[in-house]
């Protein structure tokens, strides 16, 4: 029987920087990687920041308080600790059109898992090779129902290619597609008042995406398909200062995955179902462990419209029982007319027994270039705009 060693070797991969669920499963785990490098630097956190093209990830829903056009591209070299050819490329655009009362938006996603040999029972001998990677495509649409709240959505088609064939006695490939859908809200205020603490009119917000909606994805036998990964982020963003020709955000996102699987049952829950026991089978502490925290804080200086520069760091926290990542990240960006550029830079070191986890020391790169908006953005934060 021939053996397909990268579907073993993928499987090591993904699981050990994306434990999704301590009693389920999903496939397509890329579909939870963050794009970019502004939100990379901020903890991974975005949900109600959602400011640039990349909000097509972050929160659909967000985009339809800009104008203009924008054009984004990110790449990283993933789980650089495997020293494998993993890497990571995504692009998104975003255009308002004020005949739709609103912004369309589309992006790539792609994920390459390199190159790998295939051998037969018989002998050790390479017999071939073949290439593996993930891919999804997304196209969107965002709209205001008032001055302060905007709804938007996404249509995907995702394809997963593991591997161009089975074994010796499957039908069929390692090849599967299917679609998805995202939801989402953002709510940005023009008057809003926290007890206690102060004014923020304008410099509020408050983001909700359900993301990747689909069916169950399958590769060879359609009765052990799994369920792709629906996850549900909440988040707040806070303008804490804006004077002058600086600023500081702070956001913090919490995020579940919906995905469920019960105790003793190899087959697991679909859509809707899934929406409801992922958060019922255990008791309620339980399912508040499952619960990932990221949080960041960035600051700007300069000139809206001018040459503006961005310091970032965040923190991102994973229950040690459903998953364990925990990491710092720090980024940095600059911005000169409509053109962009920012970075970032994971770390795991100073946390005990993570000095060598997959993802430390993972590095984004993102370039972005926008044109035609009329609006002067306040340190890159459009709050009620």
């Amino acid at each position: 029987m021939k053996k397909l060693i990268a579907l073993v070797a993928l499987s090591l991969i993904m699981a050990s920087f994306l434990k999704l669920h301590a009693q389920g499963e999903a496939a397509v785990p890329f579909l939870l990687l963050a794009p970019d490098s502004r939100s990379g630097g901020i903890g991974e956190s975005g949900v109600a920041l959602a400011d640039n093209a990349n909000g097509v990830f972050w929160n659909p829903a967000g985009l339809t308080f800009l104008d203009g056009s924008e054009v984004t591209f990110t790449h990283s070299n993933w789980l650089p600790q495997f020293q494998l050819d993993l890497f990571y490329e995504f692009a998104a655009y975003r255009q308002y059109i004020p005949s739709l009362n609103g912004s369309v938006f589309a992006s790539i996603t792609y994920m390459n898992f390199g190159e790998f040999v295939r051998t037969s029972s018989q002998s050790p001998d390479p017999i071939g090779t073949f290439k593996s990677f993930d891919a999804a495509f997304t196209i969107g649409y965002a709209t205001k129902l008032s001055k302060s709240l905007g709804v938007g959505g996404n249509f995907r088609l995702i394809h997963s290619r593991l591997a161009d064939r089975g074994t010796e006695l499957e039908q069929g490939k390692g090849v599967a597609t299917t679609v998805s859908f995202d939801v989402a809200m953002m709510f940005r205020p023009d008057k809003f008042y926290l007890p206690l603490i102060g004014d923020f009119s304008r410099r509020f917000s408050f983001g909700m995406n359900l993301s990747n909606l689909g069916p169950k994805i399958y590769y060879i036998d359609q009765a052990q398909a799994d369920p792709i990964p629906t996850n549900l982020r909440l988040g707040i963003g806070l303008r804490l200062l804006d004077i002058d020709y600086n600023s500081i955000t702070y956001t913090i996102d919490f995020s579940k995955l919906l995905v469920h699987k019960r105790k003793g049952d190899n087959k697991p829950d679909g859509l809707p179902k899934s929406l409801i026991s992922s958060w019922t089978d255990e008791p309620f502490n339980e399912e508040l462990r499952q619960i990932v925290t990221s949080m960041g804080l960035e600051y700007w200086y300069g000139v809206p419209g001018d040459f503006m520069f961005a310091a970032r760091t965040g923190f991102f926290y994973e229950d040690p029982a459903y998953g364990n990542r925990k990491f710092v990240s720090l980024g940095a960006g600059v911005r000169y007319d409509i053109y962009g550029f920012d970075f970032s830079y994971i770390t795991t070191s100073m946390f005990k027994g993570q000095e060598n986890h997959p993802l430390n020391e993972t590095l984004r790169f993102t370039l972005s270039i926008g044109w035609g908006s009329k609006k002067k953005l306040s340190k890159g934060f459009p709050m009620g705009n």
